[in-house]
């Protein structure tokens, strides 16, 4: 069982490392963007947007990225909790339950935290 919980909190981890490095595009490195040396010019906005919707974009994703980054942080210190509380259950069942209940709640939740991460990141690449 012990290595059976080590081997999903290693996949837990592996899989969200993976899903938290950051993606960003920006219209300022296309290369029609690149052409218009005067940003002033209206085919600059035109083709380029006006900047503002970059700064929005990217405002929505840092406040995404953090609030995805806490939620992980929040569901592996409870996983860390679950496992301090099966570690001094001293064979009670119901401590014993309460701790394995904690443990795969949390789980779950970090799980549905890196699937909703995955899915907000791929619709806002989509979106560019």
């Amino acid at each position: 069982m012990k290595k059976l919980i080590a081997l999903i909190f290693a996949a837990i981890i592996s899989f969200g490392a993976l899903c938290v490095v950051p993606t960003y595009a920006s219209a300022a490195n296309n290369d029609a963007c690149n052409k218009y040396k005067n940003k002033s010019d209206p085919n600059y906005k035109i083709v380029c947007g006006s900047g503002s919707e970059e700064k929005a974009e990217n405002t929505v994703k840092s406040v995404l990225q953090t609030v995805f980054l806490w939620t992980g942080i929040i569901a592996v210190i409870v996983i860390v909790i679950g496992g301090i509380f099966y570690t001094i259950s001293q064979g009670d069942p119901g401590k014993i339950k309460k701790a394995k209940d904690t443990i795969l709640y949390a789980i779950i939740g970090l799980i549905v935290s890196l699937l909703s991460f995955a899915i907000v990141t791929f619709v806002l690449d989509k979106i560019q």
